[in-house]
This record gives structure tokens, C-alpha cells and sequence, in this order.
């Protein structure tokens, strides 16, 4: 299958409004390219996996689209900034969460809420009545002046995940937020995932659990640095004739 990294991929709804897009978005470190010309958009409450072996430029690319890393070549457009020239308004209207580190572990529940929300630049009031709510809607009432590295694996990412979206971004970015916990409680995460989309927050996340690709709206999988494959699990399976998107993962990673 030939690489379709320069085809431009359209939203799944070409009448919502987009919440990313990119054009030949590129990085290079020296010689070597890391991300090469990928040109995709996301719309307005879409969940879209962005997939992708060891190595393949996810990450790379997620930090452009996150303000942290400036491209190349190329353009993004985040929550309408363009990345290279308005990074930290790009900061300022995106969530994010990682595998690695959401949380401060020796702050109790409600310091982390209010530490983050105050980052965003948030009032004092508004914190403060929508911290009772997020409590509320965690079932965490009772757990507001728990220190965090008490808490059990599946809380601290229910509670990463809603500090992540508590100011309401317009695309919160979740690099491999379910690792290392076990099925049912990452289902039950991803049932906060839908009810952020719900709300219109676009959701872009990345996984290595290929039945959480199956919960996405479109899926990409990026290969030595491009876009290969980009739609519905659906539509890839069918393409590929393959069961499962773990099938379709590892026929699009590993054909010769």
C-alpha cells in the first residue's frame, strides 16, 4: 500500500467546525525526519486515535500540536492558533494528560484541581464552585483531602483526566492514559471520554490497547514518520479484511 502521508484527510463530519489541522506538518532533528508532511484534520467532538509503533512520530507530532515543539516545515492549527507562531494561546485552549505524569503525588485532591485550574487562569470563585461539582460527579466527596499517591491507579487517572478538561478546553490531548491499568477500569474511562465529546472537547489520544482504537470516531496510524492509514475502525477493517484493529495495527506496521 503506498504511503498517503500527503493526501488531505477530511473530518468524519465535514460540517462540524475543525479543532486541528494540519499541512505537510514536518520535523526534522538534523538529518533524520521525524514527522513527514502529515496533512489530517480533526472536527469539533471527534475522538481520534492516533496510533503508531515505537518510533513512528506520534509523539513528535503531538508535541508540535501541543505548542511544545516548533515545526520545521509544514503548519497546525490547534483550537484555531497556529502552533508555530501562537504556541503558549495554543497551551492556554488545549487539555492534556500522559501516562507519565498528570498529578503532583504529595498534593491532596482538591490542591491539584485548584494548582492546574489556576495554571489555566481560572477565577478563584469559578474554581471553587466547579471543584465541589467535579467532586461530586467523581464520587470523590469524601476523598477532597486525600493525598493523591493514595489513591488507587483508576482514581488518580479519573481525576487526572477531569483536571484536564476542567477549564473546558476545546481539545484535550491524552498520550497513553490508560497504561497499566486493567480492562474494566479503562472501560470506565473511556465513558468520561464520551461524555467530554458529548460536550463538544475534542478528544486526540494516543494508545497501544487496540480495542480502545476500536472506541474512536477515525483512527490514524502513523509509519516511519507519515500517515499511513486514516479512517473509521470500520472502514480499516474492511480495507484491510482484518477482524480486529489489532490486525489492521499490525498489517499496516509490518507489510514488507
Amino acid at each position: 500500500m503506498p504511503s498517503n502521508s500527503h493526501t488531505f484527510y477530511p473530518p468524519a463530519a465535514d460540517a462540524q467546525p475543525l479543532s486541528v489541522y494540519t499541512e505537510r506538518l514536518t520535523k526534522r532533528f538534523g538529518s533524520f525526519t521525524a514527522v513527514d508532511a502529515i496533512t489530517f484534520s480533526v472536527a469539533q467532538g471527534e475522538i481520534f486515535g492516533f496510533l503508531g509503533a515505537n518510533g513512528a512520530g506520534k509523539t513528535t507530532a503531538m508535541r508540535m500540536l501541543c505548542g511544545l515543539s516548533k515545526p520545521t516545515s509544514g503548519c497546525a492549527v490547534v483550537a484555531g492558533y497556529d502552533v508555530a507562531r501562537y504556541p503558549e494561546k495554543v497551551k492556554q485552549s488545549i487539555g492534556y494528560m500522559s501516562q507519565r505524569f498528570s498529578l503532583y503525588e504529595d498534593l491532596k485532591v482538591w490542591e491539584n484541581i485548584r494548582l492546574f485550574a489556576g495554571i489555566y487562569g481560572m477565577g478563584k470563585k469559578v474554581i471553587a464552585s466547579k471543584t465541589e461539582q467535579t467532586l461530586a460527579e467523581l464520587g470523590f466527596e469524601a476523598e477532597r483531602n486525600t493525598l493523591v499517591k493514595a489513591l488507587p491507579l483508576g482514581w488518580k487517572q479519573k481525576l487526572a483526566f477531569s483536571v484536564a478538561i476542567f477549564h473546558e478546553p476545546e481539545v484535550v490531548f491524552l498520550d497513553e492514559p490508560t497504561g497499566g491499568v486493567d480492562p474494566a477500569t479503562r472501560r470506565k474511562f473511556w465513558e468520561l471520554i464520551y461524555q467530554a465529546a458529548e460536550r463538544g472537547i475534542t478528544v486526540f489520544v494516543t494508545t497501544h490497547y487496540m480495542d480502545e482504537a476500536e472506541y474512536c470516531d477515525r483512527v490514524s496510524i502513523m509509519v516511519d514518520g507519515r500517515i499511513e492509514v486514516l479512517d473509521t475502525p470500520k472502514a480499516l477493517r474492511q480495507r484491510l479484511n482484518a477482524p480486529s484493529m489489532d490486525v489492521v495495527f499490525q498489517r499496516t506496521v509490518e507489510k514488507p
